[in-house]
């Protein structure tokens, strides 16, 4: 899929909620792209949100789905609270992706010393999907938050999830340790 292509003729074609709803309901990844990026998310109910995570098996239409519709959802965090848990690993998945965007955005009320225990516990067995997702959330708790980092890091070199990922020249590793150190570096 030219991902550049899809953007240009969601472009053109604008905002039309039913159009994406057709487009969803083929089953196409690359239609069901299109049809994220011309939706209205706040118009769908929180059950069909539920549905369309749950269809998404593709990566991106789920990364696009969580990050592009659910997340500007007037149910976004009744959705993270039913998928956070969720035995599905990739439904899981996006309640961990929504997870990690309130620890950068909104942190007050979550359990970040409780989301680390689940990440030491869980992460390093945890399917591919979820694994990236509860990773992503162990560096944002690194990254945003001082009094965690330390036992953020250590986390991370205990674990080693994701240490040997091969990362292009001037990419930033997705290896918890050098991504925290990263980013709060850029910061100084």
């Amino acid at each position: 899929m030219n991902l550049g292509k899809l953007r240009a003729l969601a472009k053109r074609l604008k905002t039309q909620h039913e159009l994406a709803v057709e487009l969803w309901g083929t089953g196409d990844s690359a239609a069901r792209l299109v049809a994220v990026l011309v939706c209205r998310p706040k118009a769908f109910e929180r059950g069909e949100l539920d549905v369309m995570v749950r269809e998404a098996r593709t990566p991106k239409v789920h990364d696009w789905l969580v990050g592009y519709v659910v997340k500007k959802s007037p149910h976004v965090e009744e959705l993270r609270v039913a998928w956070f848990a969720d035995a599905d690993p990739v439904v899981a998945s996006a309640g961990w992706a929504l997870t990690t965007d309130r620890v950068g955005k909104a942190s007050e009320g979550l359990d970040l010393g409780g989301l680390l225990d689940v990440i030491e516990a869980e992460m390093k067995d945890a399917p591919d999907r979820l694994q990236w997702a509860m990773n992503h959330c162990l560096a944002e708790i690194g990254i945003e938050h001082v009094e965690l980092r330390e036992r953020a890091v250590g986390i991370g070199e205990r674990l080693g999830v994701l240490k040997d990922y091969p990362t292009p020249k001037g990419c930033t590793s997705p290896y918890a340790p050098v991504w925290i150190a990263e980013m709060v570096g850029r910061r100084v």
